[in-house]
């Protein structure tokens, strides 16, 4: 009986595995909230988001300002930044990156040329010109420029 209730259970257990993969639950996600990235110095990574980025800061609560800096990268999408990194990060553009959208891709150019910093230019296979950058820690921005449609 033991046997025929263990080939039971595992006969059972197959069919619901099979019908989960057929039919997957949804999450019923419905946006993008944040975006969490563990840095090794608040301040500087805090900085960098602020005045390169541009980014605006958002209001943390009092009892995580020590350790956590947030910011609004518009339509209720954020960035959080986790103080206490302690191994380093190595990206490229062709792996992990964030990207983001900009006004034009030129001023973003002559902005990374007035700050100093080191970034990566090229033209994606649709035409799109992209703008790769790494923040403090050595996180990659990209930079696109949303494609004009003819009116």
């Amino acid at each position: 009986m033991k046997t025929f209730c263990s080939a039971l259970f595992f006969g059972c257990f197959l069919c619901i595995t099979a019908f989960a993969q057929i039919e997957p639950a949804k999450l019923g996600v419905s946006g993008h909230n944040h975006l969490a990235l563990q840095v090794k110095d608040l301040q500087a990574s805090a900085k960098f988001y602020r005045d390169v980025v541009g980014l605006k800061p958002i209001e943390v609560p009092e009892n995580l300002k020590a350790i956590r800096a947030w910011f609004s990268i518009g339509n209720g999408q954020q960035i959080h930044l986790l103080a206490g990194r302690t191994q380093p990060i190595y990206h490229d553009k062709d792996g992990s990156h964030i990207a983001l959208f900009v006004d034009s891709i030129d001023k973003s150019e002559q902005f990374l040329k007035e700050q100093h910093l080191k970034y990566h230019k090229q033209v994606r296979f649709d035409g799109i010109t992209q703008i790769y950058f790494p923040d403090p820690d050595g996180y990659l921005i990209e930079l696109n420029e949303a494609k004009k449609t003819p009116n």
